[in-house]
């Protein structure tokens, strides 16, 4: 494994800048996803490629998610 050194200052900078790109990118994908969880439920079904054991799991996940919320 390699190993880079840099200054703490930029340390903290990189992991400010980290941070605020997970923030807004977790924000942007729950402003984008906005859905009924029967809503997505019903166009996987329609699309006839997965089982219903699959189906019913993914409902299921998304119904306890913060999606579901």
């Amino acid at each position: 494994m390699s190993r880079i050194t840099i200054s703490k200052t930029e340390y903290s900078k990189l992991k400010k800048q980290s941070n605020a790109y997970r923030a807004v990118a977790a924000k942007l994908l729950e402003l984008l996803v906005k859905d009924p969880v029967k809503s997505v439920m019903d166009d996987f079904r329609n699309v006839g490629l997965y089982s219903k054991e699959f189906l019913a799991e993914m409902e299921s996940g998304l119904m306890k998610s913060s999606y579901g919320k």
